[in-house]
């Protein structure tokens, strides 16, 4: 089975190849080139720096524009839909009347009557006009669990009485088989959630409608999961997966989500193996966009954020394709997530995509023996966003390997022949291989220290509304600390060896870098190896290409162009990567917490990326006459730039209506107390906490208001769990600063009951504590033993407890509509009685929507914050107990 599947492989493959030539014939020894002697005619002129250098310049930003041009692609304006295709305005409708609802936080009213009802009279309508062909079947789900999780360090999640709108569409005598395809209709609180993720619910029902009207039947099910509780850290779909009926015939699912407003949808997981699933998306897709290198970078950890697909693959062992909007995340999860922001033609695509890789799945044979096709990973990426190449793993290390192998063969041959000249050779190479290593460790500190100045000084985040001043400040000190490093390296220690022969050494020197990348990268099976591949391939096949240009006398410009001809697939596929990089991580950077400096993040993407566009670019600087103009137009772009910064003319944020760049802040209006060993309130306080979503903290705010400034820094409270701060996720380790302004008590009209129902003696010096809790549809609890003491089991979870950061216990709470008290239970193991306890407690409970969401103060408080920031905020009180 395995073997057939192989043998399909995939709809497009990486054809290319070349003829065998003959190996070209061993080039003249380095003492040759040195000495004063040669062989044949005079030294080739070295190529003067007017004609080289704004060639090489011409050469990667004609790459810049090509990369840019692909990623900002529209779509033609489609053909008027069909009664059997997508159409992207009936989904718009869908989007438009969702989002007019408002925010959807769960347990509200919106999300869970006036969505829900909204939902059902668009599926009923979709039912009353499909075909006989097909049978649609709805369920409203309302599950109650709870499950522990590795994200944000580990915490545990319990859900009660949430929602799920489940729709079956089958062919009329059922199906045993079935795939998923999952959106959530809720949206975090004081957003509209129009891209996150309003809109593909919209998709999905238009999707519902298109495949409902055709006559074809389908071979296999396909469940619509409008999930209400995504937000709430995947809740309602580990509820679906676990606990509904239909769970169990699905074989595979696509998951519709957004880290951005609109553009292209990425697919940035595929799996867990399963390829047949990315071929599916290859064959079917018709506007494909998917990268591994994404799917790598996002299962690694890095990027703070987590979906669903990781529920259906670690709780209900299902394989699937987790696709996201990408672009903009500047308004991601801010009140400028608006339907208008969202553009017909991003729908459209969307739909075309969905519903095309939908239809295939619910037609295709392998679906129902899915497990025979499971094993094995795919390399898959699009080139320019045109088509994708996808093939079997194992089929990318045979190629790697081979690679690899080929390059250090012809290095090999290349640096020990003739033999005599073996050990001069060798120590030639290895001291060209040590000062590309050494420039690029160089680069990489300067620029750095750079971006350490300009964070210290409190101008970071510069760029963030200016990306371009990222590029003129660390772009160009990069480049220029390269070029200054081997300028000085021709100028001092090859004084008195010959250009060309030089620049010979250092192309080989970066071909030996990226052969050992090579090798090494698809030894730890990684699928990005890919890349090395085209970095090895490429200027391989470039060098033995035109071999004779390198030596001969007056092909300069000729050599110039054939060598940019053959470097120009992987140049420019790189750049199209990194644009995706910086499109994904740049706004990232505008809620990566307060601890993560995002100058030295953002500098150190920028130092690898100019490594690897100048690897095969340095032989040039040994090319060239002089460096010096060059380099003194870098530096100067690059100093003036880095004035620019220090006199604050660069302000990180934006209010543009058209293009809003905000920052992001949180404020809680809190009432705490603090209860001792008897139960009496031994410390109270009352104050509005502020948190900063980047590294800039409040700086920019105190100006507009004075009183939030760092002489209210928010103390910690050493004794208590998660410093006694009211966190509705374990995220303290991110927000280590932030801010405590003294407001008035808050008196919540539906405040939070907390009970003891039990204190047992278990055996094994452990102890059983009882409890009850009723309150709002938010709650977080956190439990701290004391020293000597552990948790060993609760009921929640596993029965477990997962600890977080930090060794103290996060779970998160969340009830739908109505909800019964919530019950749980603690076992503690201590050696003895003692004075002070064996366990810190407390529960905070966040209002964040209805009538104690905003107190006057509060309310009044966000009035003064300037328009460039989207300050969300709701109140909340915090009791810690002692037992």
């Amino acid at each position: 089975m395995e073997r057939s599947a192989a043998a399909t492989v995939w709809r497009l493959r990486a054809t290319g190849g070349h003829r065998d030539r003959r190996h070209p014939p061993p080039r003249e020894d380095g003492d040759d080139y040195v000495g004063r002697k040669k062989r044949a005619g005079p030294p080739p002129r070295p190529l003067p720096e007017g004609r080289g250098a704004p060639l090489v310049l011409l050469f990667l930003l004609g790459l810049r524009a090509l990369a840019h041009v692909s990623h900002r692609q529209l779509l033609s304006q489609p053909p008027a839909a069909g009664p059997r295709d997508f159409s992207a305005l009936r989904a718009r409708g869908y989007l438009d009347n969702i989002t007019a609802i408002g925010p959807r936080t769960v347990g509200s009213p919106e999300n869970e009557v006036l969505t829900v009802n909204y939902l059902l009279e668009q599926i009923r309508a979709i039912e009353r006009e499909s075909t006989d062909a097909h049978k649609i079947s709805v369920d409203i789900q309302r599950p109650t669990g709870s499950f522990s999780i590795d994200f944000l360090g580990g915490f545990t999640s319990y859900y009660a009485n949430i929602t799920n709108v489940v729709v079956k569409l089958e062919p009329r005598n059922g199906a045993e088989h079935a795939v998923l395809s999952n959106c959530h209709f809720d949206s975090v609180p004081n957003t509209p959630g129009a891209s996150d993720d309003a809109v593909s619910c919209a998709v999905m029902l238009e999707i519902l409608n298109t495949l409902s009207k055709s006559s074809e039947s389908l071979q296999h099910a396909v469940i619509f999961l409008f999930n209400g509780a995504e937000e709430n850290i995947l809740q309602a779909s580990h509820g679906f997966i676990t606990q509904h009926e239909w769970a169990k015939s699905i074989r595979a699912f696509i998951n519709l989500e957004a880290a951005g407003v609109g553009g292209k949808e990425l697919v940035f997981q595929t799996g867990p193996e399963n390829p047949w699933l990315v071929q599916a998306y290859v064959v079917a897709a018709k506007h494909p966009f998917a990268s591994v290198v994404a799917q790598e970078i996002f299962q690694s950890g890095i990027i703070p954020a987590d979906t669903d697909f990781r529920i259906y693959r670690d709780f209900g062992n299902v394989p699937g394709i987790d696709l996201a909007f990408i672009e903009n995340g500047y308004i991601y999860h801010t009140e400028y997530d608006t339907s208008d922001r969202i553009v017909t033609d991003s729908i459209q695509r969307a739909g075309d995509n969905i519903l095309a890789v939908l239809k295939y799945l619910a037609t295709s044979d392998r679906l129902a023996k899915s497990f025979d096709y499971r094993h094995g990973n795919v390399v898959f990426f699009d080139v320019l966003g045109l088509f994708v190449l996808a093939y079997p793993a194992r089929v990318g290390t045979i190629m790697n390997n081979v690679t690899a192998a080929i390059a250090f063969l012809y290095l090999s041959k290349k640096v020990l022949q003739p033999k005599t000249r073996a050990i001069p050779n060798l120590k030639k190479f290895f001291t060209a291989f040590s000062l590309t290593l050494i420039s690029w460790v160089c680069t990489l500190v300067t620029v750095l220290t750079v971006a350490g100045f300009v964070s210290v000084i409190g101008r970071s985040l510069s760029w963030y509304t200016h990306f371009y001043v990222s590029v003129f400040l660390y772009g160009t000190a990069a480049a220029a600390k390269l070029i200054l490093v081997h300028t000085l390296a021709k100028k001092f220690f090859y004084k008195n060896m010959n250009e060309q022969y030089l620049g010979d050494t250092f192309f080989d020197a970066s071909l030996m870098i990226w052969s050992i990348a090579l090798a090494v990268i698809t030894q730890m099976g990684l699928c990005s190896a890919f890349i090395c591949t085209l970095w090895v391939a490429f200027p391989l096949l470039t060098r033995l290409m035109i071999h004779k240009e390198f030596s001969q006398k007056g092909t300069t410009m000729k050599f110039v162009m054939m060598y940019m001809l053959g470097m120009f697939v992987p140049y420019l596929y790189m750049m199209y990567l990194s644009w995706t990089v910086f499109e994904m991580f740049t706004p990232i950077m505008g809620r990566s917490g307060s601890e993560i400096l995002p100058d030295m993040v953002l500098a150190g993407l920028i130092v690898v990326i100019t490594m690897i566009l100048s690897s095969y670019f340095i032989n040039f600087i040994y090319l060239v006459k002089s460096t010096k103009t060059t380099l003194i137009t870098l530096t100067t772009v690059c100093v003036v730039t880095l004035i620019l910064v220090c006199s604050g003319i660069f302000f990180p944020y934006s209010s543009d209506v058209a293009n809003p760049k905000p920052k992001r802040v949180f404020l809680q209006h809190t009432s705490r107390r603090f209860h001792g060993l008897d139960g009496n309130i031994v410390k109270s306080d009352s104050a509005i906490w502020i948190n900063g979503f980047d590294y800039n903290g409040i700086f920019h705010i105190t100006p507009h208001v004075p009183e939030i400034n760092d002489t209210i820094r928010t103390p910690c409270e050493e004794k208590a769990p998660f410093c006694g701060l009211p966190w509705i996720l374990p995220v303290h380790f991110m927000f280590r600063k932030n801010w405590y302004l003294p407001a008035p008590e808050i008196f919540p009209r539906s405040p939070i009951q907390f009970k003891v129902l039990s204190k047992e003696l278990m055996p094994w010096n452990s102890v059983r504590l009882s409890f009850e809790v009723s309150g709002p549809s938010h709650m977080s609890l956190y439990v701290r033993p004391h020293e000597g003491s552990s948790l060993s089991a609760w009921s929640l979870g596993n029965g477990t407890p997962v600890a977080s950061i930090g060794g103290d216990y996060f779970v998160f709470y969340s009830h739908g509509l109505q909800a019964m008290p919530w019950h749980f239970w603690v076992e503690l193991t201590a050696p003895g009685k003692r004075s002070d306890g064996i366990v810190s407690l407390a529960v905070a409970a966040h209002y964040f929507f209805g009538e104690d969401q905003k107190s006057p103060q509060l309310y009044a408080l966000l009035e003064r914050f300037p328009n460039w920031t989207f300050s969300s905020g709701w109140s909340c009180t915090y009791d810690l107990f002692v037992f």
